[in-house]
């Protein structure tokens, strides 16, 4: 049996595993919300939550998207961005719905939107990181 290598993962094996266990904790939220939430929920409340869970598996596969494209063709610091802004994106619109449903005051109600630019702004800098991509193999500059 070989040792445990005490490196970094790399990044793609970060994206691949943030991206996963982002994946298995949106399953559990969206579980949790039809089984134990619906009955409790106003529909409005019930919406949010639901938005919430479809948001975060989106923006899970998402990471799994980018750590695939990054063991497919490299990384950049336009990709790095990208994930990192991702899993922020994710922990403050989705996690800010989900505390705000489990009875968190709703002040908490100010950070779902940097969530959501977050997030909007992660798949910017996917796109600016496809199209250096494309340049760079184009030969153009």
């Amino acid at each position: 049996m070989s040792e445990p290598s005490h490196e970094p993962l790399p990044f793609a094996g970060r994206c691949l595993l943030a991206g996963a266990c982002l994946m298995l904790l949106g399953v559990i939220c969206g579980a949790f919300g039809t089984h134990l939430l619906e009955a409790r929920l106003t529909p409005t409340q019930l919406a949010h939550y639901q938005t919430a869970v479809l948001y975060h598996l989106l923006h899970a596969l998402g990471l799994l998207l980018m750590g695939l494209i990054a063991q497919a063709g490299g990384e950049s610091r336009w990709l790095r961005g990208a994930a990192g802004l991702m899993v922020a994106g994710v922990i403050c619109f989705s996690g800010s719905i989900y505390l705000i449903t489990a009875g968190a005051p709703r002040a908490l109600a100010m950070v779902v939107p940097l969530g959501g630019v977050s997030l909007m702004a992660a798949w910017a800098l996917l796109a600016e990181h496809a199209r250096r991509q494309l340049l760079s193999r184009s030969g153009a500059t």
